[in-house]
């Protein structure tokens, strides 16, 4: 067993989970997050709680952020709103075909690192040259994808909650069609495509679940005894893992536990003959 805490660096913003190391935040307290570019601050979303299992590889909290701290944090964000609004502008007057997604800025080393999208490849090395001389800092651009901006910039997906990407998702894992067609969802991109445009990550979730169901499952229009009664397979219902049988008794329909439904001895032959 161990103990977990989770913070994030924005309202709302993707989770990072840490190991308490010894304190005990509560709620909305501001705690030091270890990073590549030292201790940053961080506001306690998921008080320390014991969970079942091993967490060896989680970083560790820095304790409780000092006033010094949080100024410095103050000035760091004063930092990125100023580098933001600087690259929208030198944008606009270079007249680059590209989008600004979100600016960082590493006070440890005084570098900006400024997100952008793009539909191709841009020449921005004017850009960069302005930039840091306005900015009086070392610059440094990196393109990303419509994943990547959609986790930076955050919003709401079509379930109505805010979106995976930004909140606790650490890695995007391939999502193809052929998971929507397993879930008997609408092959449509307008209906199973998440805010950056691409598949819905979500669509991975129960995946799995749809496809070992599957692998027991009588397959539509086979016949099966079920407790009321032999009848014909019309439907299944994956979450409560039943099917839906038309009895061949008086045509009314009735759903049972797969593990219910027992296909007739003629129908599994004529299936697995060999």
């Amino acid at each position: 067993m161990g103990m977990m805490m989770a913070v994030s660096f924005e309202r709302y913003g993707r989770l990072y989970y840490l190991d308490p190391g010894g304190h005990q935040p509560k709620i909305g307290d501001k705690v030091l997050v270890p990073t590549d570019g030292g201790p940053e601050v961080a506001e306690c979303v998921w008080a320390p709680q014991w969970m079942p299992e091993d967490l060896d590889d989680l970083p560790v909290c820095a304790g409780l952020a000092s006033a010094d701290d949080l100024e410095r944090d103050e000035a760091s964000r004063h930092r990125r709103a100023e580098g933001r609004l600087a690259a929208r502008r030198l944008i606009r007057e270079h007249g680059l075909p590209m989008k600004l997604i979100a600016v960082d800025f590493l006070a440890s080393t005084n570098v900006f690192v400024v997100y952008f999208s793009a539909p191709h490849r841009v020449d921005f090395r004017a850009l960069v040259r302005d930039l840091a001389a306005r900015l009086r800092s070392r610059v440094e651009l990196q393109q990303i994808g419509p994943r990547d901006e959609a986790r930076l910039q955050g919003g709401i997906g079509p379930c109505g909650r805010d979106l995976c990407c930004a909140t606790f998702l650490k890695d995007f894992e391939p999502v193809s069609v052929r998971m929507a067609k397993d879930q008997d969802l609408p092959v449509n991109p307008m209906r199973i495509a998440g805010a950056c445009g691409r598949l819905m990550c979500c669509l991975k979730y129960e995946h799995p679940l749809y496809q070992e169901f599957k692998k027991t499952a009588p397959r539509l229009g086979t016949q099966v005894d079920t407790p009321d009664g032999p009848g014909t397979v019309i439907a299944h219902s994956v979450p409560s893992d039943s099917v839906v049988v038309k009895l061949s008794a008086d045509g009314s329909t009735c759903a049972c536990p797969v593990a219910s439904a027992c296909g007739s001895r003629k129908a599994y032959e004529s299936t697995h003959e060999a």
